[in-house]
C-alpha cells in the first residue's frame, strides 16, 4: 500500500495567518479601550539619562549669588536663613532639615525635634548636612558667607537682603521661592495682601509727624534711616524722617540722647537687639531718662518697642514684615483714640 504524498505547510502561509492574528487582536484591543502603541509611549516620558546636562534634571534659578540649578520638584530641603524658613511657611512648603535654635513666634514648630538641625545661622555642621542628604540648600543673610561651600553639597539658592527696596526683595525673594516649588498662586496672594495692607498704613503714617528708627543693644543706642537694615519703616511704611542723612551702614549710626531730643522725633521706634538674642533686654532702662523725656514722642506716650524678633531677627520674611506693619498700625490708631 503506498504512502500518502505529505509535504510540509508552505511557511510563508503560517507567517502570514500569525500577522492577521496580531492585527485582529490589536484591533480588538484598541476596541475595548487598551491604548494603542503611540499612547503608550506618549503616557510613558523617558528618564533623563545619567550623563544627561544638568538642566535636563533641573531648571536654572537666579538668585542672590548667581544661578543655580535646582530640582524640578525638591523634597529634601534644609535652610540656614530665618528669612526663607517665613516665607516657605508662608507658601506652605515642607523642609526637612533647619539651623540655629532660636525660632520665634510663628516659626516656633521648627524648634521640634522632627526638624534635624544643620548647623547656626553662621556655621554649617557638615556632618549632620551630609547625612540629611539635601536636594536643595536654601541660604541668606548670615547664612550667605557659607553659600560657596554649601552649593559643593548640593543645588543652592540665597536670598538677597533688603535696602532701600525693602518690600520688593521681601517679595522677590517670596516670588522666588514660590517657583521654585510651584506655589505660585499661593505667592501671588501672599504679595498682593502685604501690599494692600502697606498701601493702608501709608494713608496714615503720612500727616501723623516724623519719625526715628533706634537699635539699643549693651547699652548703646544707634540711629537708622531710610535705605538701611531697617529703612522699611519710612521707605515702605511712610514714616517721614526726623532725622536727615542718616547713614546706611549694617550698623547705623552711633547716637545718644542728646541725638534723640534734638531731632525730637514725634514717633520713636526701638529695636531691642539684646532681646531678640533671647538676653535680658534694657532698651527701657537706656531710654528712660531726662533728655528723651523732652521728646515729643516720649510726652505723647509715642514711644513704640517693636517686636525684636520681626524686627530683627526674621526682618525680610513675609510673615515677619506684615507682623511688624500690623504693629505699627495699631500703634497709630492707639494714638488716635
Amino acid at each position: 500500500m503506498s504512502t500518502p504524498d505529505r509535504r510540509p505547510f508552505p511557511l510563508l502561509a503560517i507567517l502570514g495567518v500569525v500577522a492577521l492574528l496580531a492585527v485582529v487582536g490589536v484591533v480588538v484591543a484598541y476596541q475595548r479601550g487598551a491604548p494603542s502603541p503611540a499612547q503608550v509611549t506618549a503616557q510613558a516620558p523617558e528618564a533623563p539619562e545619567a550623563g544627561a546636562p544638568a538642566e535636563a534634571r533641573g531648571r536654572t534659578v537666579k538668585h542672590g549669588q548667581g544661578t543655580s540649578v535646582v530640582p524640578l520638584n525638591p523634597q529634601r530641603v534644609v535652610v540656614f536663613d530665618l528669612v526663607a524658613l517665613d516665607i516657605l511657611q508662608a507658601l506652605e512648603v515642607n523642609v526637612l532639615g533647619v539651623a540655629g535654635d532660636q525660632f520665634p513666634h510663628h516659626l516656633a514648630p521648627f524648634a521640634d525635634a522632627e526638624y534635624p538641625r544643620i548647623g547656626t545661622l553662621f556655621e554649617p555642621d557638615y556632618e549632620a548636612l551630609h547625612a540629611a542628604k539635601p536636594d536643595l540648600i536654601i541660604t541668606g543673610g548670615r547664612s550667605t558667607a557659607k553659600y560657596a561651600s554649601l552649593s559643593k553639597i548640593a543645588p543652592t539658592v540665597d536670598l538677597p537682603m533688603g535696602g532701600v527696596n525693602y518690600i520688593d526683595t521681601v517679595v522677590a525673594n517670596t516670588e522666588l521661592l514660590a517657583s521654585i516649588f510651584a506655589k505660585e498662586e499661593k505667592g501671588r496672594a501672599l504679595v498682593a495682601d502685604l501690599r494692600a495692607s502697606i498701601a493702608k498704613l501709608k494713608e496714615t503714617t503720612a500727616s501723623r509727624g516724623k519719625g526715628l528708627v533706634v537699635l539699643v543693644t549693651g547699652g548703646r543706642i544707634s540711629a537708622y534711616g531710610p535705605g538701611s537694615r531697617f529703612g522699611v519703616i519710612h521707605g515702605d511704611f511712610g514714616v517721614p524722617v526726623a532725622a536727615e542723612g542718616l547713614s546706611a551702614s549694617l550698623h547705623g549710626e552711633v547716637i545718644g540722647s542728646e541725638f534723640i531730643r534734638e531731632k525730637n522725633p514725634d514717633w520713636l521706634f526701638v529695636i531691642d537687639r539684646d532681646a531678640s538674642m533671647g538676653q535680658q533686654g534694657g532698651a527701657r532702662q537706656v531710654l528712660d531718662n531726662e533728655l528723651v523725656h523732652q521728646t515729643t514722642a516720649w510726652k505723647n506716650g509715642q514711644v513704640v518697642y517693636l517686636d525684636p524678633m520681626n524686627a530683627y531677627l526674621i526682618g525680610g520674611g513675609i510673615q515677619a514684615v506684615e507682623a511688624l506693619r500690623q504693629q505699627i498700625a495699631e500703634a497709630y490708631a492707639a494714638r488716635a483714640r
